[in-house]
């Protein structure tokens, strides 16, 4: 967005994509800007010219529903609200946000938090036919970070329905890094179909809303979120085209958060995508490329606000 939200929109058109995923304010300060952007309708008339659908909003990284700073968490519930009212204007279908951390207390105590704060905020926004759905994103399990697993985003969705919350309006998010480094093998056809089986019978696989495409740097496992171009990390190309050819996926929206995106490697790996799914052999990266900072989805989870 540094070269402004209309030449955005326009080099997603030029590299091919057909959705977009995008920042609404600084993904890093609490404080939100006062008056609309200038060229919001500008923006929306551009991605629906060229087919730019579902657009996502990812809300900033500092939101923390989990923590135990009560104060940071009414800070984190005002920042997802403005996101979640702001969102209609863009035209967005997605608001997707981190789970977060529970801040060494337990996953249920984190749990239970999360789904007191989601129903907060659900219940002072509206919920008419412009709404954004919020997705809640899987977490690489840094820094005490929850929803690392089926039983833990399935205890989520269970707690935030227990608050009398319906089903349509809170969606889930897979980070393939992010599951990679908390454990999760999506390395190989069978454990890709596992992980969907496990999903659709605990959670339901209309509820996964959206898939964040990128291959790990980090070992499976290893609590460390950094991801890497497709098919040139851990997770690989087998995996990666199960992820994008699972029938049961046929609905979800894909969105690459890749490394090397300014330097123009976000027309790499959208083609790489296509080579994926389409079983061809991968071309070889340039050594350089393999020296770009790991694009991560946020700070390190232990960073988020306590």
């Amino acid at each position: 967005m540094a070269s402004g939200m209309v030449k955005a929109a326009e080099r997603a058109g030029a590299i091919g994509a057909t959705a977009l995923q995008i920042f609404t304010d600084n993904p890093t300060a609490w404080r939100r800007r006062a008056a609309p952007l200038p060229e919001l309708e500008a923006f929306r008339e551009r991605v629906a010219s060229l087919g730019l659908e579902p657009l996502a909003i990812h809300a900033s990284y500092l939101i923390n529903l989990a923590g135990t700073d009560p104060e940071l968490r009414e800070r984190s519930m005002a920042l997802l609200t403005d996101e979640l009212r702001v969102a209609p204007s863009f035209g967005a279908r997605f608001v997707n946000v981190h789970i977060g951390s529970h801040r060494g207390t337990s996953a249920e105590e984190g749990t239970a938090r999360l789904a007191d704060a989601v129903a907060g905020i659900l219940d002072t926004t509206d919920d008419g036919p412009a709404a954004a759905i919020l997705v809640l994103e899987n977490s690489a399990g840094s820094g005490d970070g929850l929803g690392t697993d089926i039983p833990e985003l399935a205890a989520i969705a269970e707690a935030i329905a227990a608050r009398g919350i319906p089903d349509g309006r809170v969606g889930f998010c897979l980070d393939v890094a992010h599951a990679w480094s908390a454990g999760t093998d999506l390395g190989t056809v069978a454990g890709v179909d596992a992980f969907i089986a496990a999903f659709d019978a605990r959670i339901g696989i209309g509820r996964l809303a959206m898939v964040h495409l990128n291959d790990s740097r980090s070992e499976l496992g290893s609590r460390i979120d950094r991801h890497e171009h497709l098919g040139a990390g851990r997770v690989g190309p087998a995996g990666l085209r199960r992820i994008l050819t699972h029938p049961a996926l046929a609905d979800v929206t894909y969105y690459l958060e890749t490394p090397g995106m300014d330097q123009g490697y976000d027309a790499v790996n959208l083609q790489r995508a296509w080579d994926v799914a389409a079983g061809r052999p991968l071309e070889a990266l340039p050594p350089e490329a393999m020296d770009l900072p790991s694009d991560r989805s946020g700070p390190p989870e232990a960073a988020v606000g306590a």
